[in-house]
Parts: structure tokens; C-alpha cells; sequence
């Protein structure tokens, strides 16, 4: 079992020590968090678009790749609600980065294209959360199809990227595959023991699926740049 099933299947569980919530301020703390996360990629777009590209790529990925699985890792580990936001951060720095350098390439934070794509993300956001919440049967199906087309996404991604194309109809499918995990992850987090901590681990999920829609979608409306 990979570490985010096990962990899934242990928030599915009541433990002893947890500290039960209402719906309430579970999905209050899920949604803060999740903002948090995109207030924080705002502020890197806005004040450190041209790091990534004064850093050594090699030292870079490294950086990225042990941040961001190691916040994973102590996120879900982790029982406190403070020490899960620690890792949270971890995941949403090194992302950050990377968001800030291609909305850079796209002309800043100011440009119409970000913004666009911003507000589009928002909605799209939203609407998708608020059909999981009323549609919660097909949410619970779709789980097993999104993850076959993410691997999908991701090795077709891979192969593009060797060959040198460039599609168009690879960023409308990622939206499409994004948006739908919004809800989805939406529709996980609801099963899960309501918790601070969970929801501060939920919010992971969710926040990695807006950020890659608004890059998908950011890459549609730019497309001409």
C-alpha cells in the first residue's frame, strides 16, 4: 500500500487522542489552508518570479523534490495540526516557485493572461465543489478513471516533452482531469474523520489540484506568448 493509501486509510479511522469538529470548522480549516496556500503562491508570483531561473536547475530539482515529498511525508505522518501545516508549507514553497516562474514567462502576476486564468480557476473551482457536494455519488466512481488518466497525462507529458511538442489539446485534457479532482478530492476529504489535522492533510490534495488547473489553464490563454 503507498504511503497516501495508508494514510487515507488511517483518516478514514477514529483514533484515540483525536479531537472531533464539526462539519463546520472542519471545511472552514480545509478551505482557510487551501487559501493559504494560494495567497502564498500569489506573494512568490508577485516577489520571486526570476528566482528559479538564477538557481542552478540541477540543485533546483533537488531542493524541490525532497521539499515537497518530505512535507508529503510529514504532513501525513504527523497527528498535530501545527506540525501538518509545517508540511503543508514545505509542498506549497517549492510549487510556488515553480508557478511564480511560469507566470513570469507569461508576462508577471499583472498580465491579462494570469489573470484570466486566475479567475477562471476560481470558478471553475468552485463550481466543481459545489457539484461534489451535490452530486457525491459520481465523485465517489470517477476516482480510479482520474488516476488512470493522470499516469496517462503525465507519461504522454514526459514523451512530448523528448520530442519536442507542443499540444494544445494536452493542456485542455489536463484542465479537464484537474478539474475534476478538485471535486473529487473534495468529495475524499468529506469521508474522512472530521479532524483538524485531516483537514489540514486534505487540503494538500486540493490545493495541488488548483494549482496544476491554473497552470493548464494559464498555458491555454497564453498559448500565443
Amino acid at each position: 500500500m503507498s504511503m497516501a493509501s495508508e494514510r487515507k486509510a488511517e483518516m478514514q479511522v477514529f483514533h484515540s487522542g483525536d479531537v472531533i469538529v464539526s462539519d463546520r470548522i472542519y471545511n472552514l480549516t480545509l478551505g482557510a489552508t487551501v487559501l493559504w496556500g494560494v495567497a502564498m503562491n500569489v506573494v512568490l508570483c508577485a516577489f520571486c518570479g526570476d528566482f528559479v531561473a538564477s538557481v542552478n536547475p540541477f540543485i533546483f530539482l533537488i531542493a524541490y523534490f525532497a521539499l515537497a515529498f518530505g512535507g508529503q511525508v510529514i504532513s501525513y505522518k504527523s497527528k498535530s495540526p501545527v506540525v501538518s501545516f509545517i508540511g503543508y508549507n514545505m509542498v506549497v514553497v517549492p510549487v510556488g516557485l515553480v508557478v511564480a516562474s511560469v507566470v513570469s514567462y507569461y508576462g508577471g502576476i499583472g498580465a491579462e493572461e494570469v489573470g484570466l486564468a486566475f479567475l477562471f480557476t476560481a470558478i471553475i473551482t468552485g463550481c466543481m465543489i459545489s457539484l461534489s457536494i451535490i452530486y457525491p455519488n459520481f465523485f465517489s466512481r470517477i476516482g480510479g478513471l482520474l488516476f488512470a488518466g493522470l499516469i496517462g497525462l503525465v507519461l504522454s507529458g514526459i514523451v512530448m516533452t523528448f520530442l519536442g511538442i507542443d499540444s494544445y489539446i494536452y493542456s485542455w485534457i489536463g484542465a479537464v482531469i484537474f478539474s475534476l479532482y478538485i471535486g473529487y478530492d473534495y468529495y475524499v476529504a468529506q469521508r474522512y474523520i472530521k479532524t483538524v489535522d485531516n483537514a489540514v492533510d486534505s487540503a494538500i490534495s486540493i490545493y495541488l489540484d488548483i494549482t496544476n488547473l491554473f497552470l493548464h489553464l494559464l498555458r491555454i490563454l497564453g498559448r500565443k506568448r
